[in-house]
């Protein structure tokens, strides 16, 4: 069988795409498997092992200049690509116009979400079968049964599972310390952790054995890491890169701690024990989704509020009072509740739990 995954972005969405990719690949014999996605995301897709070949979509490039891409054969290119083949099932991933657009250029049935369970309503009218799959639980469940009821399989005996494989670059060949990513970036202001608490964190990192990895890609984000950094010699920012450049490092980690960020939900399908950070956004059906996944929700009874800016605090540049509530110390019990099974022992003595999961040593 035959089948085209159109799931354009973002990070996060293509995330949870994957559990229903290898619930696919168990299920259907010899089954065929493209993916149409940004280009962006074109590596990460292609390292899931049942994805034969993964289509570049680059829809934010071509809506920058769109005329551009019409005189230089662009979109014929990718209309080409996406027309190459005949399927025996499409699947729109993603329920928005302009996957359903991409899904027209394509030769095959097309399955999508039915109107009330599709995120814009007016892509249902595109597909030849659409699947009532309510907006009652997390998208990564609701896409497994989307594949489910697409292919006509059963998800009975089939464990959720990314299935990714992120192979290890030069530098983690080799002998490196243990060290916890924390991912600071995010689009909206109202996601962010203060940088005074991410200080605080990697200081308490610090003090047991680990260093810090923060990424930084454009201005705000290098400006907060560089805050983050100064003159805390164990945390290192790591230069800007592609998704196939930030996986491994992330691969590799310890622990991540995460705001509600696209990286953080890659962690969690990594199976790297992640901590997120909630607030102004609900994790009920869009949170981390992975084994050795906890998420520290605000209880403030204005969250989540699904705002980018926050009405009890309009002018804050970074840090809404629903997650300026979670402390460092909060981030770190929580942290080696995930991976050790136990808080950390200074909450009481001042003593720490070494790296590698060894007993808190005794007062």
């Amino acid at each position: 069988m035959k089948v085209l995954v159109v799931k354009l972005s973002s990070l996060g969405d293509v995330v949870h795409t994957f559990p229903a990719v290898t619930d696919a690949m168990r299920a259907v014999p010899g089954l065929t498997l493209d993916w149409a996605v940004e280009e962006a995301f074109v590596p990460l897709v292609e390292a899931h092992p049942a994805v034969r070949r993964a289509i570049a979509v680059p829809l934010r490039r071509l809506r920058k200049a769109p005329g551009e891409a019409l005189r230089s054969g662009a979109v014929a290119a990718i209309r080409a690509a996406l027309r190459a083949e005949t399927y025996d099932v499409v699947i729109d991933a993603q329920g928005l116009m302009k996957s359903a657009a991409v899904g027209l250029f394509t030769r095959g049935r097309r399955h999508g979400f039915a109107r009330g369970s599709a995120r814009e309503g007016l892509a249902t009218f595109t597909y030849h079968a659409a699947h009532v799959v309510p907006e009652t639980e997390h998208m990564a469940v609701r896409l497994r049964k989307l594949f489910a009821a697409s292919l006509g399989y059963s998800l009975d005996g089939l464990t959720a599972d990314a299935g990714l494989s992120v192979p290890a670059d030069a530098e983690g060949q080799g002998g490196e310390p243990p060290y916890i990513v924390m991912l600071h970036g995010t689009t909206w202001r109202t996601k962010t952790w203060p940088v005074k608490h991410w200080r605080e964190l990697a200081q308490m990192a610090a003090e047991r054995g680990y260093e810090i990895r923060i990424f930084a890609q454009g201005p705000e984000e290098t400006a907060r890491a560089t805050a983050i950094a100064d003159r805390i010699p164990t945390v290192r920012i790591v230069p800007p890169g592609p998704i196939s450049a930030l996986a491994p490092v992330i691969a590799r980690a310890q622990a991540v701690v995460s705001v509600d960020s696209g990286l953080g939900h890659l962690a969690a399908a990594l199976a790297v024990p992640t901590v997120g950070l909630y607030g102004p956004t609900n994790p009920r059906l869009t949170g981390l989704f992975g084994p050795k996944a906890l998420e520290l929700k605000s209880l403030r009874p204005c969250a989540p509020c699904e705002r980018a800016h926050c009405r009890i605090a309009p002018d804050l540049v970074e840090g809404p009072p629903c997650l300026t509530d979670f402390s460092a110390r909060d981030v770190w019990r929580a942290l080696n509740v995930l991976r050790f099974g136990h808080a950390d022992a200074m909450d009481k003595t001042g003593s720490s739990v070494a790296h590698g999961g060894t007993s808190p040593p005794s007062p």
